[in-house]
């Protein structure tokens, strides 16, 4: 029987490589809705193409969401939409009762508490997407979770895993989307490329997992072929391999809990050379930030996720230099944020807030950019 899909998100990388999926196995798998930013011609090929009800998010907004959530029975949804604008999306998917792959890690980092609590009440399932925490994902689900010590997150290390201090200040737009292994968006090419992609992983593993922040470590493995390892509690280490293809995440949501054939060739060991090292906190401060803020209650991780979205877009806009995302970050998180995020509006506010005090940072130390 198909698996009836909406895909959030559907003109983006998560939604394209989840489509490619449906069309090669369209025994499987039937697109019952798409929904999109703002590429309302795209929408409209793709509804044509698959036959079904379509939205774009800039012209219809929330309530054009809610209504293709509501009537076009889905039976899973992907959520590939990029950064805070996923979180409401992801909300109104689980009010439905619909499971969830969830490729949006925002809607993890600003608004787990409510999140879960809403998939608790409504019974809905949500199947991480992201390459590392799909891995822990099955790790833990096949292990056991009362087996597991800890989890060892990998990261590519970015096109700047070797550049000097020095080097770092110079860096340009350009530089930092020059991905050596993953195609990705903008946004988180960049985020991978300060590891603040790899710090809201951490948050994640944290929240998605039940885990202490100490049980959370991070490697750097420039190959991506190890995408997350868990460690039993008898010290021994169980390892997720494949290439860096995001279908195959993708595909093990969309047939979670099962592990069935798809249509990408198998990994072959033979011929691969992995190599893992430690990341260089003093010179990517913002995973030691992600630490922090996974480490506390309230809204630390929401103001992480804000201040970061807006500084990434001051760097890509050239208002800000590379190395001064990390320090917009960091002047953010001085401010006090314990407040509890019990409901939509309270997380509102506190993104609100955030992004008010980054914008302020920008217009005042991106005259000074070095």
């Amino acid at each position: 029987m198909q698996k009836k899909l909406l895909v959030l998100g559907c003109t983006g990388s998560i939604g394209c490589q989840t489509l490619d999926i449906v069309r090669r196995h369209p025994d499987r798998f039937a697109v019952c809705g798409l929904a999109a930013g703002k590429n309302q011609s795209a929408v409209q090929e793709l509804c044509k193409e698959f036959s079904c009800a379509g939205t774009v998010f800039s012209r219809d907004g929330m309530e054009g969401i809610a209504h293709l959530v509501g009537t076009c029975g889905a039976d899973m949804a992907v959520n590939g939409i990029s950064g805070s604008a996923g979180l409401e999306p992801s909300l109104c998917v689980l009010e439905n009762g619909m499971d969830l792959a969830l490729a949006n890690k925002e809607t993890v980092v600003m608004a787990w508490p409510l999140v879960q609590k809403t998939a608790a009440r409504t019974g809905a399932s949500i199947v991480p997407v992201d390459s590392e925490h799909s891995a822990i994902f099955n790790m833990i689900h096949d292990i056991g979770a009362g087996n597991i010590s800890g989890v060892v997150i990998t990261a590519s290390g970015g096109p700047f895993r070797e550049y000097t201090t020095e080097q770092l200040k110079h860096v340009t737009t350009e530089d930092a989307l020059k991905h050596p292994t993953w195609r990705m968006g903008p946004k988180i090419t960049v985020d991978s490329a300060s590891l603040a992609n790899k710090g809201l992983e951490v948050i994640e593993a944290v929240r998605l997992f039940s885990l202490q922040a100490e049980q959370v470590q991070v490697v750097v493995h420039p190959q991506s072929l190890v995408h997350s390892l868990v460690r039993t509690k008898d010290g021994m280490l169980y390892a997720q391999i494949s290439d860096p293809d995001m279908r195959h995440p993708i595909f093990g949501a969309l047939v979670w809990p099962d592990h069935e054939r798809n249509a990408i060739p198998p990994f072959d060991l033979a011929g691969h050379t992995m190599t893992f090292f430690p990341p260089r906190f003093d010179d990517f401060p913002l995973l030691s930030l992600a630490y922090d803020c996974a480490k506390k209650d309230g809204a630390y991780p929401l103001a992480f996720n804000a201040a970061n979205e807006i500084a990434v877009q001051a760097f890509m806009d050239g208002s800000l230099s590379f190395i001064q995302i990390a320090e917009c970050v960091k002047e953010v998180l001085r401010s006090d944020w314990s407040m509890q995020l019990d409901s939509l509006d309270a997380i509102r506010s506190a993104d609100r807030k955030a992004r008010i005090c980054a914008d302020t940072f920008v217009r005042t130390a991106g005259r000074t950019k070095p």
